[in-house]
């Protein structure tokens, strides 16, 4: 115990600590980000923007779709461009060829090397100098680049609105005609993207060569290369990880284990009857795999669009289902019903841990289920009507789709998952408040179940910090809190921390023994996934410590993973610990997968774009599609699959229980997935990154590159994938009906066998 409360404390202090450091950090982004001026002018004083449009621009293009339509940053989808670096790299081609006409009267092109070389120094002279006046608040640009300037705008006016000519263009982008029909929208639009290029070139006050985005993108016509900073804190967390890792191995070669305890000679939950609480539970489960139904087809959708960008298979499917909406279902519904899994087993075991059955737990069970019902189909349905019809700014903002990846609902829906989650936790509680006053070896383990769901439910309030018109980037600070610590961090601890409950329920490991191993894997995960957030944020406008802390931090999220071997085959050995433990065995090989696909997707993929020389190259490229999907379907889908069957088994008739199902659904679905990252996602990445490399991130998502022959062809290199992942889902759907079909059956088989005995009496 005293060990115990020693770790306890430990936890605390890096908790505190690390949460004080990432908040001093906000803090100095708020302060250094790139200031937002009230006017663009020429120095012959004419207005090029005027106050306000850079803020109405970025409202516009998150409500036209946003990080689903492209990236700002290299934040967002894949298809159309990084808008930052391809308005940096218009705008400079265009002020070289307005020089190159009024200088030498001819093209730049036909300009011979030593005149373009010249060109090219005072481009980069020009686009480097930092001309924003804070007594005026103003940008002021040369005469000549203020023409360029225009000519840039005009180009986004007609490509988002309904200029024929770039009609190619648009499928290229799968992007819809019309896309923005205000036209104050469309005017204020190259506002904020000439705003995000600006930061990404110019210097910061008082720096040489390094700008505001630590001069991300890369683009050699304004010299935009990496940082020294970005290599060398770069060798520095790969030193870092390789010792940690060391250390963690010798920690554990030194330190005793117990073995696991002998395994009850019977299932200890065989005669557990579920309470009407958690009966009420087994609707939730039905719902998540009705949603992983659709995020898969939304998902075929979306990566289909990336040949044709307006069709399906030649039907117009974008005239009703555009690029945007169907992206925003797919990344949106993976969090949802990932959470929904994890939710729905939180209320499945908190009566079957403390044997008590709150007064009125069913009814909260059944009016959160509703609730939560109510928040899916209204956010999914009115983010696609407002993507249709073209609502606005403050419809997008408030009740339709704000235009950020994995967080998109409108800001009321937010509002009232926030009160749901926080609903969530008192049923919890409600459930758990005997356990957790009766002194026993698990109580630890129950503590920190509870904990990680009060965190679940409290820092879903990081969604509702930002406002329509915050600056960019804050708005990213605070969604990686949402998205990096509360998917990848609280749940995660909840999710393991219900494993290890789980177990030793089974009497498969000792509750002393889980209670210290779960505090200790918890601090060392937190220890480098808090401030491991900020990797997310390099080069969105941060101050170059970000860059140090982020890379350094982040390295330390893969040493947990160097023992998760260890982990994995320890958990094989528990499945077959004694016969009755075969009735958990997809629940505990699901577990086992999500080893594999943490050392795999998180480990291997997410290493590989972690540092900052990587980042800088291929942020925004499919290899963050790679480590995407394998981190998210890999490790938190199939941890919420494994959760769902355990708590499906306690739930349903074991004589209608499918292994052959569930042995299709575990391989289809782990040997799809790798066939969709390996074949067809981590070449697309690689391939892009030497286009990255050697001429820059604009053309590495321009349409000659994302429309190429080779690209084209790995996209139908999904297809295989695709469908054996399909398969495997449809395999988990026929298995839950058949749990409902199964048991009707039974059901009525007793019956008639009760009606025949007391006709055979009578």
């Amino acid at each position: 115990m005293h060990a115990t409360r020693k770790l306890w404390t430990w936890l605390a202090v890096i908790c505190v600590l690390s949460f004080a450091v990432l908040g001093w950090v906000g803090t100095e982004i708020y302060l250094t980000a790139p200031p937002i001026p009230k006017q663009v002018v020429s120095a012959e004083g004419t207005v090029l923007f005027s106050e306000g449009q850079v803020q109405r621009g970025q409202e516009s293009w998150l409500s036209a779709g946003g990080q689903q339509l492209g990236t700002v940053w290299g934040h967002g989808s894949y298809v159309a461009p990084d808008w930052s670096a391809d308005w940096l790299h218009r705008e400079s081609l265009a002020l070289l060829e307005i020089w190159a006409q009024k200088e030498s009267q001819t093209s730049f092109d036909q300009l011979g090397q030593g005149r373009q070389a010249e060109l090219k120094a005072r481009l980069k002279d020009e686009m480097r100098r930092n001309t924003y006046n804070s007594a005026s608040d103003a940008i002021i640009v040369s005469a000549e680049r203020a023409k360029a300037i225009q000519q840039v705008a005009q180009h986004y006016i007609a490509l988002f609105g309904n200029d024929p000519s770039l009609e190619k263009l648009r499928e290229q982008y799968a992007m819809n005609r019309g896309t923005l029909p205000d036209p104050k929208d469309l005017q204020a639009l190259p506002a904020f993207f000439f705003w995000s290029a600006w930061a990404a070139a110019t210097d910061r006050p008082g720096a040489a060569d390094l700008s505001y985005t630590s001069n991300w993108p890369h683009e050699p016509l304004v010299d935009n290369t990496p940082t020294a900073g970005a290599g060398i804190w770069s060798v520095a967390s790969i030193i870092l990880m390789i010792a940690a890792i060391a250390g963690m191995i010798f920690y554990h070669s030194i330190s005793k284990e117990e073995a696991d305890p002998v395994p009850p000679k019977a299932d200890p939950l065989f005669d557990l009857k579920p309470t009407p609480s958690m009966q009420a539970t087994r609707k939730y489960f039905y719902v998540v795999i009705g949603l992983i139904l659709a995020q898969v087809g939304m998902g075929v959708i979306t990566a289909h669009y990336a040949v044709e960008g307006h069709s399906f298979f030649g039907f117009p499917l974008a005239d009703i289902l555009p690029f945007t909406v169907s992206r925003t279902i797919h990344t949106q519904f993976a969090v949802l019903w990932i959470a929904t899994a994890w939710l729905a087993t939180g209320l499945y075991i908190a009566p079957a841990i403390s044997g008590h059955e709150p007064k009125f737990q069913k009814l909260g069970v059944n009016v959160l289920f509703y609730a939560l019902l109510f928040i899916v189909v209204g956010s999914t349905a009115f983010g696609w009507l407002g993507s249709l019809q073209h609502k606005g700014n403050e419809f997008s903002f408030w009740i339709g789709n704000q235009g950020l990846e994995f967080t998109s609902m409108g800001r009321v829906w937010q509002i009232l998952l926030f009160i749901g989650l926080l609903f969530w936790v008192t049923l919890l509680g409600r459930g758990l408040l005997p356990a957790l006053k009766k002194p026993s070896e698990s109580r630890g383990l129950i503590a920190m179940v509870f904990l990680a769901a009060m965190c679940i439910g409290a820092f879903y309030a990081t969604s509702l910090t930002w406002g329509p018109h915050t600056h960019y980037s804050m708005i990213e600070y605070w969604r990686w809190w949402l998205v990096h610590l509360w998917v990848e961090g609280f749940f995660e601890v909840f999710a393991t921390a219900v494993i290890a409950l789980l177990f030793t329920r089974l009497g498969l490991i000792r509750a002393a023994t889980a209670n210290s191993a779960i505090i200790l894997e918890t601090i060392v995960f937190l220890f480098g996934g808090i401030l491991g957030t900020l990797h997310h944020l390099y080069f969105t406008g941060t101050p170059t410590f970000v860059i140090a802390i982020g890379a350094m931090f982040s390295a330390l999220e893969v040493v947990p993973l160097a023992m998760i071997g260890v982990e994995a085959f320890r958990n094989y050995q528990r499945s077959k610990a004694a016969p009755w433990v075969q009735a958990y065995k997809w629940s505990i090989l699901c577990f086992i997968a999500v080893g594999f696909w943490n050392t795999v997707g998180a480990g291997l993929l997410g290493f590989s774009i972690n540092t900052p020389i990587a980042l800088y190259y291929m942020q925004g490229l499919n290899m963050t599609a790679a480590h995407g999907h394998a981190a998210l379907f890999g490790v938190y889908g199939m941890l919420g699959i494994g959760l769902l069957l355990f708590c499906l088994r306690g739930l349903s008739d074991r004589a209608v229980w499918s292994d052959k199902l569930l042995q299709a659904m575990f391989w289809l679905l782990n040997i799809g997935l790798a066939m969709m990252v390996f074949m067809s996602l981590v070449p697309a990445g690689i391939y892009q990154a030497v286009a990255s490399i050697t001429k820059g991130m604009w053309y590495a998502r321009s349409p000659e590159v994302i429309h190429s022959h080779f690209m084209e062809t790995l996209v139908w290199m999904r297809v295989p994938g695709d469908i054996v992942f399909s398969i495997g889902v449809v395999c988990l759907a026929v298995f839950a009906l058949r749990l409902l079909t199964g048991k009707k059956r039974t059901q009525t088989r007793l019956a008639d066998i009760a009606y025949a005995k007391a006709s055979n009496k009578a």
